[in-house]
């Protein structure tokens, strides 16, 4: 039992390798948590209204915003840049990163009491569409998110991020599955009797288990905590590299803000739909992006460090050419199939037919961009990595105005509904990607432009003519094969639907020689050669 106890720690905290392994692994995990993820919000479906579902998610802006701030824009990138510069000296490790989250909690609990004390005047501020009573109830439930969830969900990123800087992908990503769980079961074992507040409870003991099953990670990295701030030239070094990131998340927050003021000014239930979409969408761009952006900074930043710019621009090109290879047939699909794809994620009891609609529409347009925005992702971790976080803050910052400069336009200029905010954020997030690879191609002495669009070419015209057939083909079955008044019968559908668009998606790459579709062969193939860097696998294909 000792042995096979000792062997099952080893797997769960072994380090990873290479790019392919770590980004394998969070793919898969934040596939499986985003399985949960969509089980929760089906549950919430079922047992409360999308205008109900508008406080629940409206309780959560300002607790992520202060979550964003102190995690996305510090922790995530610049920590881990700190703690592989100084893992060689564990004393001076273990001072910096104790002085760090130590100064990082006194941080959070000042944010928290001053938010407490106007947390009202700051909810009617970012939802002036609510009623009072709908105004009340997101800060009720906002202030036992940010007493009972925050500090937790802190600690646990905290902890993720010294993961991640080993390479110690397993835990951090199996602990949102644990926090989507604790929300669902309660939500089922309580909603009934306590209403939105189950699933309020649900999130904070889901945020404890985020932070309890990564404790092992600290005994595997020997990191011991003090108890102490330190003024290090490290800690001033690092808010100085946070300072851009953070920036760069402020910057996201008051766009994502700005969404929720303009739909609260739309009919009842429309946060909700616009939220829900937006998640949908996001499914596949964490799966590929985030993961692929996660796993890879770590890499790049060495094979950088070691001045190796020709291998890096091969691993740039070829991951931007697999996240298209990967996400542009899943966007014509989620176009085409988007009403039973929100009927299959989404269609709980009081979902209605009208929610769904506005859904998948709203769906629609958010997948306009979601190739660009896997791309993005995987680009500022470039520049994070080659130590540019300037530029990511310069290029948000642009799009981001473009962004609300089109939601003000559909909203109050056109009276559209909330589907077009999906569609102002394709624009600004495209543009986004478009203007850091220029920056990108300028900084590293160029890409082969040429070959690029030629791929991206053939992929894209596979995956059109792919969705041309697959669509008239799920016509025919929807009703005429599969009665899709069951949600059985319309995870079959789209099962059968897509197992024929994929396949027909692949003969058509292999026909026109996209070179991707061998690539991901040979990676199915290496699965288990965890041991060989990225850039002598990619440098097989120069």
């Amino acid at each position: 039992m000792n042995e096979l106890i000792k062997r099952t720690s080893n797997l769960i905290l072994a380090r990873q390798t290479s790019i392919f392994s770590s980004a394998l692994i969070i793919s898969s995990m934040i596939f499986l948590t985003s399985v949960f993820g969509f089980l929760r919000y089906r549950v919430l479906a079922s047992y409360f209204s999308k205008d109900q579902l508008d406080v629940f998610f409206a309780s959560f802006k300002i607790p992520d915003l202060i979550f964003e701030i102190l995690v996305n824009g510090t922790l995530t990138t610049s920590l881990i840049s700190i703690y592989l510069q100084q893992r060689s000296n564990q004393e001076e490790l273990r001072t910096n990163i104790s002085s760090l989250i130590n100064l990082l909690l006194l941080i959070l609990g000042l944010l928290i009491f001053l938010v407490l004390i106007f947390l009202e005047p700051i909810i009617k501020l970012i939802t002036p569409g609510f009623l009072p009573e709908k105004a009340h109830q997101v800060t009720q439930f906002a202030r036992v998110l940010l007493v009972g969830q925050l500090p937790f969900l802190i600690l646990g990123s905290f902890l993720s991020a010294i993961s991640q800087a080993n390479k110690i992908f397993f835990l951090s990503a199996l602990a949102p599955v644990l926090f989507n769980l604790s929300i669902i079961v309660l939500t089922l074992v309580f909603g009934n009797r306590y209403g939105l507040l189950a699933p309020i409870i649900g999130v904070v003991s889901g945020s404890f288990l985020l932070f309890l099953v990564q404790v092992p990670v600290v005994r595997k990295v020997n990191l011991q905590y003090q108890l102490a701030v330190k003024k290090t030239k490290t800690l001033i070094n690092f808010f100085k590299m946070a300072l851009p990131r953070l920036l760069t998340v402020i910057i996201g927050q008051v766009d994502a803000t700005f969404d929720l003021i303009l739909a609260s000014f739309l009919k009842a239930g429309s946060y909700t739909v616009f939220y829900l979409a937006q998640h949908l969408q996001f499914l596949p761009v964490s799966v590929v992006g985030v993961a692929l952006g996660q796993a890879s900074l770590p890499y790049l930043a060495e094979t950088y460090q070691e001045k190796k710019l020709k291998a890096l621009k091969v691993i740039i090109t070829q991951s931007i050419l697999n996240i298209f290879f990967i996400i542009v047939p899943i966007t014509t699909f989620f176009i085409f199939a988007r009403t039973p794809l929100v009927r299959l994620f989404f269609g709980g009891q009081k979902f209605d037919w009208q929610a769904t609609n506005e859904t998948a529409l709203t769906l629609s347009l958010f997948s306009l961009g979601m190739s660009f925005h896997a791309v993005y992702y995987l680009l500022t971790r470039v520049f994070y990595a080659i130590a540019d976080a300037f530029t990511p803050f310069k290029v948000t910052f642009l799009s981001t105005l473009v962004n609300i400069l089109l939601n003000f336009i559909f909203v109050f200029g056109y009276r559209l509904p909330v589907e077009f905010l999906g569609l102002s954020f394709s624009i600004s997030i495209t543009l986004s990607s478009i203007i850091l690879f220029v920056i990108l191609h300028r900084k590293l002495e160029g890409f082969e432009i040429r070959s690029l669009i030629i791929a991206l070419g053939k992929i894209i015209s596979c995956a059109l003519v792919a969705s041309f057939v697959a669509y008239f083909l799920m016509r025919f079955l929807d009703g005429l094969i599969f009665n899709t008044t069951f949600s059985i019968n319309v995870f079959f559908l789209l099962l059968t639907t897509a197992m024929i668009f994929f396949f027909l998606y692949l003969l058509l790459c292999w026909l026109v020689e996209v070179r991707e579709i061998y690539l991901i062969g040979r990676i199915i193939v290496k699965m288990r050669e965890y041991r060989k860097k990225v850039v002598e696998f990619y440098n097989q294909y120069e």
